[in-house]
């Protein structure tokens, strides 16, 4: 977004351009990931959550990267690639 934009009342809602719920989700060694990719302009930024109900709790982390996706789909698709990347190399210890 430009700064003229931003400064002459052109600034998005970022709430508006979240999706309603996740576009997709799978389970991966315990935990739940759920792909929400976020837009921006005319593409869709990787975005997730990771879950999983530790001792009684639902523990989350959500993340966001920069990686910028044409559809809505390969969006969803890299979140869960990604998400299940922060599984494997982190595990618990993401919640923390």
């Amino acid at each position: 977004m430009s700064f003229w934009k931003s400064l002459f009342g052109g600034a998005k809602d970022k709430a508006g351009d979240a999706p309603a719920g996740p576009v997709q989700s799978v389970q991966h060694e315990g935990f739940t990931i759920d792909a929400t990719p976020l837009k921006e302009d005319s593409h869709f930024l990787i975005c997730g959550v990771i879950s999983k109900v530790v001792d009684g709790e639902r523990k989350e982390h959500r993340f966001i990267r920069a990686d910028r996706c044409t559809s809505v789909d390969s969006a969803a698709e890299m979140t869960i690639r990604k998400g299940q990347q922060i599984v494997d190399q982190m595990g618990e210890a993401v919640f923390r």
